[in-house]
């Protein structure tokens, strides 16, 4: 893990590969990427606005997020052996075009006025299948699309493709909301179909690695579909960093309370709630842009810690806060020391798992993930039912602190990561 560049016999070097402005099938997937990330913040913003409207609880506030988690959970372990037997490409396209198709139902119940509370989270749990298979199956795509040299500065560059979605969906989204959220879910659906055309015509760069494809698994018995779960467990410091990521948003996770703070706290409109939504990843987008042009040298283990540290410290902040000013700047420190955790945990995990598995094991990332951001919701919106927003936003970043110096004892060899170099 702390190997030079040198060290690396018989890797292209860093001057014959081309660089990623001008690698087609990366800029394919980041607009991709883009498009669907878009869509999906859009119709976030609007699913909460509407939810919160039509009844006012937290509590509802959480089960959207629960209601998108348990199909990740279901679904685990057949999305790994999908993505990793079936072209990732057709995958993600499918998945896409399942996110447009529930758009489109969102779009035609708001319009004709028959969405309540009930077909809202039976909707969300269709966009949560979807999701399911779609990220995982990305996230495994991208490696294979170049070589591994490229990869610490293609994380970054896709990471920034997210935060910038992450930006303009949120804030579009709130802004559409005043032509009705017809208009919303209509856009989301476009731009979910736009994604899926992409994809289409992603083809694999002659410098990638060996495709997935070459070392199918050849069928569904139990120890395939279980290896990403055995492979990660066999790797404590992959556990630790996606473990580390899980429960510090799992607990710091103070998003799924925004449309609660922007209506009763900041007492700012739908807008608002977009610009809220938007500021954590304006943040993050500042970091992923700085990654990009400059990798992260030595001692990344210890600066991913110190950046979890910082995102808790910064959620304490945003709950305290009663300035929208100040409560946008904290969101997006939140959202810049998440970035810094992000690609740290995301390049580790990928160049130490070989590209057969990365299907599999992304999957089981994914439902780390999953939990730490949709059943994160619901901890939040639970914890807010018993004890108020602000309380609920405090003790999450108490508890990523804690969790921060506990995982430093446990999972030490992961605090002394050098650098991210592939194997």
């Amino acid at each position: 893990m702390s190997s030079t560049p040198a060290d690396e016999a018989g890797e292209t070097s860093q001057e014959s590969l081309p660089p990623l402005r001008h690698h087609t099938p990366f800029k394919l997937f980041w607009c991709a990427s883009v498009a669907s990330t878009i869509a999906l913040q859009m119709q976030i913003v609007a699913v909460g606005w509407q939810v919160y409207q039509l009844t006012h609880s937290a509590m509802d506030l959480g089960i959207v997020g629960l209601v998108q988690f348990i199909p990740s959970l279901i679904l685990v372990f057949v999305v790994g052996h999908v993505a990793d037997r079936f072209d990732r490409r057709n995958v993600a396209r499918v998945s896409a075009l399942v996110e447009a198709l529930a758009a489109a139902t969102l779009a035609a119940g708001s319009l004709g006025g028959w969405l309540n509370r009930e077909i809202i989270f039976a909707i969300v749990a269709v966009i949560g299948a979807g999701r399911a298979f779609s990220k995982p199956t990305m996230s495994a795509l991208l490696p294979s699309l170049m070589s591994p040299r490229q990869l610490p500065g293609a994380v970054a560059g896709s990471a920034s493709a997210t935060q910038f979605a992450i930006i303009i969906g949120p804030a579009l989204g709130g802004f559409l909301y005043v032509a009705g959220p017809a208009v919303v879910y209509a856009s989301s659906c476009v731009l979910f179909a736009l994604c899926s055309l992409l994809l289409s015509l992603i083809q694999r760069s002659p410098q990638a690695g060996t495709p997935a494809a070459a070392a199918k698994p050849a069928g569904a018995s139990l120890s395939s579909v279980f290896a990403g779960l055995a492979f990660i467990r066999s790797k404590p410091a992959i556990f630790g960093a996606i473990s580390l990521d899980m429960f510090a948003v799992l607990l710091g996770g103070a998003t799924a309370l925004l449309p609660v703070f922007a209506h009763d706290i900041l007492h700012t409109g739908a807008a608002g709630l977009g610009l809220l939504r938007s500021a954590p990843a304006a943040g993050a987008l500042a970091v992923a842009l700085w990654l990009a042009r400059r990798p992260l040298g030595g001692r990344v283990g210890r600066t991913m810690f110190v950046a979890v540290g910082v995102f808790g410290l910064a959620t304490m902040v945003f709950g305290l806060s009663r300035s929208f000013p100040l409560s946008l700047a904290a969101l997006a420190v939140l959202g810049a020391a998440d970035m810094i955790s992000v690609v740290v945990r995301s390049s580790f995990v990928q160049l130490e798992t070989p590209d057969a598995m990365r299907g599999r094991v992304s999957a089981v990332n994914s439902v780390f993930i999953g939990t730490s951001n949709q059943l994160g919701e619901f901890e939040s919106g639970l914890t807010a039912a018993w004890f108020g927003a602000v309380p609920a936003v405090l003790i999450g970043g108490v508890g990523t602190l804690l969790i921060v110096l506990l995982w430093v004892r446990i999972f030490p060899a992961l605090y002394r990561v050098d650098r991210l170099t592939s194997r």
